[in-house]
């Protein structure tokens, strides 16, 4: 029903800049149109974001391509997600055979998500809680990816990735943010590479922007 807009969606990756073919096989085969509201499904292989309920976004498909290619996922990782929104990031994650965990703050998005990924079938580890302060339970991780912009670089995700993992985070002030993909090559020590420019619903919590409402 949407092979046109999919492959249309695809070339546009493609054209800006997008290279690995898993991560494109991906978004060709999880289906986008089930992680946005029933009244935007048509909207679900434009390249922008979607709104989701809650003042939350689902990502611009550009965005969660470039942060999963920064991952660099293979089979068997674990990699952690805050910030589940829909679900679609997380589902990806399992498409490309990664063992996910991903938490969501806001309890009704959380239900949701859980609900999609059982319908689905998908084994995806679901935690409501505030993922500034990450998911100690399960770590070290392989690979952290955090949805929503955080004023800075959050010290509990930094300590529960494993060495040589990679943690892909928008950081800024609340209107636009720089991507940082920091690459742990021991305790406390990072590479970082930066990516210029993103705009993303801000990250909430202990060690992020401090919920105003």
């Amino acid at each position: 029903m949407y092979e046109n807009e999919k492959e249309k969606l695809l070339a546009e990756l493609v054209q800006q800049g997008i290279k690995d073919e898993k991560v494109l096989d991906a978004i060709r085969n999880v289906p986008r149109e089930l992680f946005v509201p029933e009244i935007l499904r048509h909207q679900a292989y434009k390249n922008v974001a979607l709104p989701i309920g809650k003042g939350q976004t689902i990502s611009q498909p550009l965005t969660v391509a470039i942060m999963t290619e920064a991952l660099k996922v293979e089979k068997g990782m674990k990699i952690l997600e805050v910030g589940t929104g829909s679900g679609y990031q997380a589902a990806i994650l399992d498409y490309l055979g990664a063992k996910v965990y991903t938490i969501e703050r806001d309890f009704d998005l959380f239900k949701e998500a859980r609900k999609r990924f059982q319908e689905l079938g998908l084994k995806i580890a679901t935690l409501c809680g505030d993922g500034t302060i990450g998911w100690n339970e399960f770590s070290p991780y392989d690979g952290i990816i955090v949805t929503a912009a955080a004023p800075d670089v959050p010290k509990p995700l930094k300590d529960q990735l494993s060495v040589g993992g990679r943690l892909v985070i928008p950081v800024g002030s609340k209107t636009t943010q720089i991507m940082h993909i920091l690459t742990k090559t021991g305790e406390n020590e990072f590479e970082v590479e930066k990516i210029p420019a993103f705009q993303f619903v801000p990250l909430i919590g202990l060690e992020g922007w401090k919920n105003e409402l």
